[in-house]
């Protein structure tokens, strides 16, 4: 018994993919797609792209299948006989989660336009993929298990649903290598315009994988892919089980005279794929206990994120560092601005790290000009709480590599992680309690102790107030004037009654920019300020002001003590 999918494209110029499904129909079987895409906690609603849904039975006769909820059709069949279902997916959306598909590439993740089978989700899949003649020459990159034995036609496996929706796959004109880490078969492919520097490329990221294979000592997979899709200014990614969907900017790939350190955008592009690989042991292996089954049909909630994310975001960067990819002086700056960014989220004082996990489906997801005042992110302030205990383990003789060693043990025994997961095992490495220390770090909004344990390690960690926001608001010039953007909370801007999206046009009776703000922000008295609100003209009285944004420098005081930490 296997589940049949049948996947064309000839109508792509509409951005339309046609799907045919085959399968033998429990009674009045129920037909599904998910809500939400595993690794991305919002809900989606990919059903909204699901047009013209139609079933017929063996002889091909019309049957009766009705939407009942916003992602079910049931079907009026009252055997076990084989029906064909089809249906159009309007598919226009260039991030990693969705499907898209015009003249250049076809990206599908089946998690949004496959429909699946309530009760029989353990069918085991096979998916047919025909090419319109124009298109034959596209080459296809995925995880799945794969074979073309006509130019243009393609058949994709894999074992069950939750694999299948958790596959993505990608038809282009690319640019591809293979090689392997740690006697793993890998392939690195690129759609989109762009000029990379294929050799540079894989110099670094092969690396990066041989790093982070020896880390855990072995990879919860047999081969893997990454597929990258270049743009003009889109930035993301997405992990799954033995591949990664990433889009970048085609900027952030190595040039063809790549420098020996890489350039900050560079370094961007790398911390992504480090990341998102990363993942396939954190989160793809090992697992918040209520995820190890997914309901793809309502959020599925845990508040820790700051692990599963967090962790991740401290490991992407140090891998860099860790294969010989980056330097330490790079190093030591991206974690600055990893430090430079909690500091000035005056949302970590309102939000705890565990509570931004919990809300990621209704806050991280659906950012406004209120979060940064009311909110702190999982995967800023996780990364930090990942320092910390890093460094306070290696203070009693253990680390957090070895910690990470154990959730993979423990996940390989079919152990996944709780509440109390990381409590019990910083005690079993160290044979402390730890219960004061990570209650501190993820259950209050204090601030983390980085200026006590940083000094630990050889690194001087000084606070500095020397950059400002005039006003406390954050603007930007436009021809319609200067735009607000957002308002620090209690500052001088808010007391006025500004807000953001405000317009503001004038200052003390002259045409404002962003360069008069910051000029007026400096002086200590009380200014005109005329602004347009939706297309209403209000005026403000505006006291000269400046919120602190505050930084840090890093400086190395011990290298020795520095490098126990670093290597």
């Amino acid at each position: 018994m296997i589940l049949h999918y049948q996947i064309e494209f000839d109508d792509y110029r509409q951005h339309l993919m046609h799907v045919t499904l085959r399968f033998i129909a429990n009674p009045t079987q129920v037909l599904t797609l998910p809500t939400w895409i595993p690794g991305s906690y919002l809900i989606r609603e990919f059903a909204k792209h699901i047009e013209a849904v139609k079933a017929y039975d063996e002889s091909g006769r019309l049957l009766k299948i009705n939407k009942f909820e916003k992602n079910k059709w049931r079907l009026f069949n009252t055997d076990h006989e084989l029906i064909t279902v089809e249906y159009d997916v309007y598919a226009y959306d260039l991030s990693v989660r969705g499907a898209y598909v015009d003249q250049n590439r076809l990206y599908v993740n089946p998690a949004c336009a496959c429909l699946g089978l309530e009760g029989q989700e353990n069918l085991a899949i096979e998916a047919e993929i025909f090419l319109p003649n124009e298109l034959k020459h596209f080459q296809l990159a995925t995880g799945l298990a794969h074979k073309s034995l006509v130019k243009g036609r393609y058949t994709l496996k894999a074992k069950d649903y939750a694999t299948w929706i958790d596959s993505p796959f990608e038809l282009a004109e690319q640019t591809r290598f293979s090689f392997q880490a740690a006697d793993i078969p890998h392939e690195f492919v690129v759609s989109g315009k762009h000029a990379m520097n294929a050799q540079r490329m894989q110099q670094d990221i092969e690396k990066i994988c041989a790093t982070e294979i020896a880390l855990f000592g072995s990879a919860p997979f047999e081969n893997y892919t990454f597929m990258t899709m270049a743009t003009g200014n889109s930035y993301g990614g997405l992990e799954h089980p033995n591949s990664t969907s990433l889009i970048s900017p085609r900027d952030d790939l190595p040039k063809a005279d790549e420098p020996e350190e890489p350039s900050k955008d560079y370094q961007r592009f790398l911390g992504l794929c480090s990341h998102e690989y990363f993942h396939s042991w954190l989160v793809k292996f090992i697992r918040p206990e209520n995820f190890v089954n997914y309901d793809l049909n309502k959020e599925g909630y845990t508040s820790l994120l700051w692990i599963f994310e967090g962790f991740t975001s401290y490991y992407d960067d140090l891998i860099l560092l860790r294969s010989g990819v980056i330097s330490q002086a790079s190093y030591l700056d991206l974690l600055k601005a990893q430090i430079d960014r909690y500091l000035q989220n005056s949302g970590r004082f309102v939000q705890t790290v565990a509570e931004s996990s919990f809300d990621a489906w209704v806050k991280f997801y659906r950012q406004d000009e209120n979060s940064n005042d009311a909110g702190t992110s999982y995967y800023n302030k996780g990364c930090l709480v990942a320092l910390c205990l890093d460094l306070g383990l290696r203070l009693r003789g253990s680390s957090l590599d070895a910690l990470m060693r154990q959730l993979y043990a423990n996940a390989q025994q079919g152990i996944q992680v709780n509440e109390r997961t990381i409590f019990e095992l910083c005690q079993q490495l160290t044979g402390d309690s730890w219960l004061e220390q990570i209650n501190h770090l993820i259950h209050t909004t204090e601030e983390l102790p980085l200026d006590q344990l940083l000094p630990e390690f050889g690194l001087e960690y000084q606070i500095n107030n020397d950059k400002t926001l005039p006003f406390g608001l954050k603007a930007s010039d436009k021809p319609e004037g200067v735009v607000v953007q957002n308002i620090r909370r209690h500052s001088v801007a808010s007391q006025a009654g500004l807000s953001a999206h405000d317009v503001i046009i004038a200052i003390d009776g002259l045409k404002a920019s962003e360069t008069l703000l910051a000029h007026y922000a400096k002086q200590q008295r009380v200014f005109t300020v005329l602004a347009f609100r939706r297309d209403e003209l209000m005026q403000f009285e505006l006291q000269g002001g400046e919120t602190a944004l505050t930084t840090v420098t890093l400086n190395v005081v011990d290298p020795q003590k520095l490098h126990t930490w670093l290597m």
